[in-house]
């Protein structure tokens, strides 16, 4: 699978640290950045990698901020990205199973890096089991072209 990974200034390393473990799956990445030094705005890097998902220009993304929230926040904001926050493996697996999560955001102030690389390689390792969650994914879908009143 085509990954693309980002983060802001706080994620730099755990950044690394998952996108070696996507590598190390046989998975092609490419890293969008920041350098290690260079302050970023997590909303920034959060609605890029979430278009380019979005747009089908790379299977899965990968994020990492402080706590992982704000940044997926950022992502999810792009209409066609289900962005999960996981601090555990468990999580991980069950938001590709069942809800057919296509980001990852990971808090590199909550998560280590080994437990980032199990997190990591349990929710590439996972596969939407379609079936009665095909369904629910595609209510959370309708949502997107709801207005906002109802």
């Amino acid at each position: 699978m085509k990954i693309v990974v980002a983060s802001d200034h706080a994620g730099v390393e755990l950044r690394q640290e998952m996108a070696d473990e996507a590598r190390a799956l046989g998975h092609e990445v490419t890293d969008l950045g920041p350098a290690p030094g260079v302050a970023i705005d997590y909303p920034v890097n959060g609605a890029k990698v979430g278009r380019l998902v979005a747009a089908g220009e790379y299977d899965l993304g990968m994020l990492v901020c402080g706590t992982g929230v704000g940044i997926s926040i950022a992502a999810n904001k792009v209409p066609g990205i289900r962005a999960v926050v996981c601090s555990e493996p468990f999580t991980a697996r069950l938001s590709r199973q069942h809800n057919n999560s296509n980001v990852l955001a990971v808090g590199a102030r909550v998560v280590g890096p080994g437990l980032a690389r199990m997190i990591v390689r349990d929710w590439l390792t996972a596969e939407f089991e379609g079936g009665r969650h095909a369904r629910r994914v595609a209510l959370i879908d309708e949502l997107e072209n709801q207005p906002a009143s109802n």
